[in-house]
């Protein structure tokens, strides 16, 4: 089974950190090699360019792919949405010069809009009976309405700190985008469902801490009520009088009150470690 990867740019590191981290590690290999290895003989990486790898994934060169959104969206290819990854996020948004008196989405009828986006440039204003003209660009979008090519734009911001330093304003959001997971819908085989499922068990063990404690039996109720567990701690017998070990997956956020709150009950031994991947 092969899997698209981004090949450079700001989803390349993430994504190979993310693979890591799920047990597909890539072989070492020569620079601007189109294939790797993972460390699973029957599962290798295909290195593409974002904005390529839906289409590579339609086609059949590659089983599965991780890209933005954005970029399936923009492709027009048919692939299922398996699994956000929680990175690489941002929002295509449209946006106008700050004097120019565009305040909304009617405001453009009969305008033009640049962007590097064109088919979801044209579905969103299609959702929204607006006709502009459309205008593709490779690069510098925002630069656009300032030399009299557009009279907005619609763009990929993350921070607004691009749009603000043209004096752009937004005037609306036209698509949410993350780096999914992208299957063809024909693609249902055993080794896409692991690749799915590790790369999940990492995302669902971030922000998450294993709790390790004794605590006395006779008060393991209330030991339980302060456990903000997954489905209630782990209980196990130790060889110590009126002793159990208790066991949880907590909410980083929670572990200081909750080893406060434990503590109280009589807990001991209190040990919190790092999970590198949950399966739930």
């Amino acid at each position: 089974m092969r899997i698209a990867v981004p090949n450079k740019g700001r989803l390349h590191d993430p994504t190979v950190d993310l693979l890591d981290r799920a047990g597909l590690s890539i072989e070492p290999t020569a620079d601007r090699q189109l294939y790797a290895d993972t460390v699973d003989p029957d599962i290798t990486v295909l290195f593409a360019r974002a904005a390529d790898i839906p289409e590579y994934v339609a086609d059949g060169a590659a089983d599965l792919g991780i890209t933005g959104l954005d970029q399936v969206r923009e492709s027009g290819v048919d692939l299922q949405d398996r699994l956000d990854l929680g990175y690489g996020e941002c929002r295509l948004v449209l946006a106008a010069p700050e004097e120019d008196d565009v305040s909304s989405v009617g405001d453009l009828a009969g305008k033009t809009v640049a962007t590097e986006f064109p088919r979801v440039a044209r579905d969103y204003f299609a959702d929204t009976s607006v006709d502009p003209d459309i205008v593709e660009v490779s690069g510098a979008t925002e630069l656009t309405p300032h030399v009299e090519m557009a009279d907005a734009i619609i763009d990929i911001t993350s921070t607004g700190t691009t749009l603000r330093v043209n004096r752009l304003e937004i005037v609306d959001e036209v698509l949410k985008s993350s780096v999914r997971l992208f299957a063809r819908p024909d693609v249902e085989s055993e080794k896409a469902a692991q690749v799915e499922t590790a790369l999940d068990s990492v995302i669902a063990a971030e922000d998450k801490r294993y709790l390790m404690l004794n605590a006395p039996a006779d008060r393991l109720d209330e030991i339980e009520d302060v456990i903000p567990g997954l489905g209630g701690p782990t209980v196990l017998d130790v060889d110590e009088p009126n002793t159990v070990a208790v066991h949880a997956v907590v909410p980083e956020r929670e572990v200081f009150q909750t080893i406060t709150d434990l503590t109280e009950k009589g807990a001991s031994d209190v040990l919190v470690t790092e999970i590198e991947r949950l399966v739930e």
